[in-house]
């Protein structure tokens, strides 16, 4: 049934590889409840981070950094003004959690997008340039891929100070290729032996236009597979640093929200302060996670077929 929909949706389109692929793994990702589960929940995440713009400019007070309410000089409850209530300065936590979606989106998509795109290119390199370049290529990757980039990180920042939020994101992006060179790595050794390869080298193709227009194009699926893994570990990085204060100062985020709850003592005594940033933590990672397993399902038949027989 489904390749009878797929067949219908796709007729008239052969001209077209690239949609006609697009829109069948559509129409596998469909299928997936986790998938859809996810992509709800992503979508839910990024209307956060698109409304946190709105507070300040309805009012001042609700500033996630520097607004405050005048008549509240404590952490208060949940009530008509501040909906999840307001932390020890008297700060909106409704607009310090819309700011923190757009804190994670940007750290965690950024870190996974400059990851993935590192990782790609060295992994195609080493996959191709020959024994030399693969060799001294993967034993980098071999001991970045060995350093706790956490640990790394905390020692970075206790050596020049606070770090801004574009230094950790580099960091952490630094960090994070090797696992995916690897994986190229090996795709591109498995394509260099496919007989498209050996024609475009008989028909003169460079090197270069051998990786990019050849390829690049067939690595490509697997290393946004792997971004999508890539962002969950990169918000839980970024979240720990700043709960253990060494995030940055001048970011509202959802780590500086759980940093500022165990400062003030308010951990067990605040569960409105406490609860909501810790759960956008755990939902958000959970979103990029299934929508990274039901990507799996899209670029790999077996697990199709494994679910088919369950």
């Amino acid at each position: 049934m489904a390749e009878e929909t797929f067949r219908t949706e796709t007729k008239g389109m052969e001209r077209y590889p690239g949609l006609t692929a697009f829109l069948e793994g559509w129409g596998i990702f469909r299928q997936s409840l986790l998938g859809k589960i996810g992509l709800v929940l992503l979508i839910m995440f990024a209307l956060m981070a698109l409304c946190s713009y709105i507070p300040p400019l309805i009012d001042p007070m609700y500033n996630p950094m520097t607004g405050v309410d005048p008549v509240i000089t404590c952490s208060t409850g949940p009530s008509r003004a501040h909906w999840l209530g307001t932390d020890f300065m008297g700060r909106d936590i409704l607009s310090q959690l819309l700011a923190g979606a757009r804190v994670a989106f940007m750290v965690g998509v950024s870190a996974a997008f400059m990851s993935i795109v590192l990782g790609t290119a060295i992994g195609m390199t080493a996959g191709y340039m020959g024994r030399f370049m693969d060799t001294f290529l993967m034993r980098l990757a071999d001991m970045i891929m060995v350093m706790p980039t956490l640990l790394v990180v905390l020692i970075l920042a206790a050596v020049f100070g606070q770090l801004n939020i574009w230094t950790i994101v580099l960091i952490i992006a630094l960090f994070r290729w090797p696992g995916v060179s690897r994986i190229i790595r090996g795709q591109t050794l498995s394509l260099k032996q496919r007989p498209f390869i050996e024609a475009a080298k008989v028909a003169g193709a460079s090197h270069v236009r051998i990786i990019f227009r050849h390829i690049m194009p067939n690595v490509l699926p697997l290393a946004f597979l792997f971004m999508t893994f890539r962002v969950t570990s990169a918000i839980i990085i970024e979240a720990a640093l700043a709960f253990l204060g060494f995030g940055d100062p001048g970011t509202v985020s959802w780590g500086m929200m759980l940093q500022w709850v165990w400062k003030t003592g308010h951990m067990f005594k605040a569960p409105y302060w406490l609860l909501p940033p810790g759960i956008c933590i755990s939902l958000i990672t959970l979103s990029f996670y299934m929508l990274g397993r039901a990507m799996d399902e899209v670029l790999d038949p077996r697990l199709r077929k494994e679910d088919q027989t369950d």
